[in-house]
């Protein structure tokens, strides 16, 4: 893969490699799915303290958490896999290829936020 911006950052927790990654209080960790992804992690993850590289601009590999095709917009679940972005929700990246749960896919890192559901005029 080919990042184009990658930064470490100090591991607030443990996080495994091929994971969605978010600030944390001393740090990052693993995205909870609370919107507020920075990147993907590298393969090698890190230690709670350690230093962990971080995807933020580029191809990385993610992990996922459900399937997904090739060009979902992909936000992260509870532990930081990839999952389908819904409406209103952040996205981390862009599958760039076709997946199930448990996989490891190529991902296109862009962060970006998922418009919400338009209302209905007519109504």
């Amino acid at each position: 893969m080919t990042p184009i911006l990658l930064k470490s950052f100090l591991a607030a927790s443990a996080v495994a490699g091929h994971r969605f990654v978010a600030p944390a209080p001393g740090g990052v960790s693993a995205s909870a799915a609370d919107g507020k992804v920075i990147g993907v992690s590298d393969a090698m993850g890190a230690a709670a303290g350690g230093m962990l590289d971080v995807v933020q601009v580029g191809w990385a590999e993610l992990q996922l958490g459900g399937a997904v095709s090739f060009g979902d917009a992909l936000a992260p679940d509870a532990g930081g896999m990839g999952v389908v972005a819904q409406a209103g929700q952040r996205s981390g990246a862009f599958a760039m290829a076709d997946g199930e749960a448990g996989d490891i896919i190529p991902v296109l890192v862009t962060i970006t936020n998922i418009a919400a559901a338009a209302a209905n005029p007519e109504g």
